[in-house]
């Protein structure tokens, strides 16, 4: 550790320690996100005209049940779409602007929420990080000015003032390392959401209007025949 007094010297210990601490919680957040991400999202637009083919069938015949089989089953229940249409399912006696409305809230309450809360610790990391650096720096130059100061008694050694700035432009450096990818990481992110949302909407708005058209079909009174 670099020579300061034993207060400085502990500070700067808790500065390397917590900005480690900064960059594997970082990193741990992006990969953690972008797999949340992955998760709720289809592969490839291939993929997500499978699943719209395999459950607009019975969508189209008015097989709701079937339909909501196929989004429980283990290939789709953690995507975002299949998961937002169950609930249209589920809720189908629902008037049509209720029903999207219903709709909407989820995808807001219960996807887009848990990616906005991991997105909102990934940005106060990044405003940590170079802080953190920022404190570094304070706290080496405290250190470089107390040395310069007892100099005229005691004398400086160039090599522990040396230590004290360089302990200084360290941390700095150490924070921007780890501000500026996270930073990017997080732009990253941010386009992935977006395309999560407009291909969700894309796929909600051509389902649920099968959904209401099988649900008042299936609420329409059989017709009798006069004997």
């Amino acid at each position: 550790m670099l020579e300061m007094s034993p207060l400085l010297d502990g500070l700067g210990t808790a500065i390397y320690a917590m900005q480690a601490y900064t960059a594997i919680h970082g990193l741990f957040l992006v990969v953690l996100t972008i797999r949340r991400v992955a998760q709720k999202r289809f592969g490839s637009n291939a993929a997500a005209n499978g699943f719209l083919a395999e459950v607009g069938e019975p969508l189209q015949t008015g097989q709701l049940e079937a339909a909501a089989e196929i989004c429980d089953s283990p290939a789709y229940w953690a995507k975002a779409t299949p998961q937002l249409l169950l609930v249209a399912i589920q809720n189908r006696t629902l008037p049509g602007p209720k029903l999207r409305e219903l709709v909407a809230e989820r995808f807001d309450r219960e996807i887009l929420a848990d990616l906005d809360y991991r997105m909102a610790w990934m940005n106060t990391l990044v405003k940590t990080a170079p802080m953190l650096g920022l404190l570094g720096t304070v706290v080496g130059m405290i250190a470089a000015f107390g040395k310069i100061a007892t100099s005229s008694r005691t004398g400086v050694d160039p090599t522990t003032l040396a230590n004290d700035i360089s302990f200084a432009l360290l941390t700095t450096a150490i924070g921007l390392t780890i501000a500026i990818p996270l930073v990017i990481a997080g732009a990253a992110i941010q386009v992935r959401i977006g395309r999560l949302q407009d291909s969700v909407q894309d796929q909600l708005a051509w389902l649920l209007p099968r959904v209401e058209l099988a649900a008042r079909a299936g609420n329409r009174p059989v017709a009798t025949s006069d004997r």
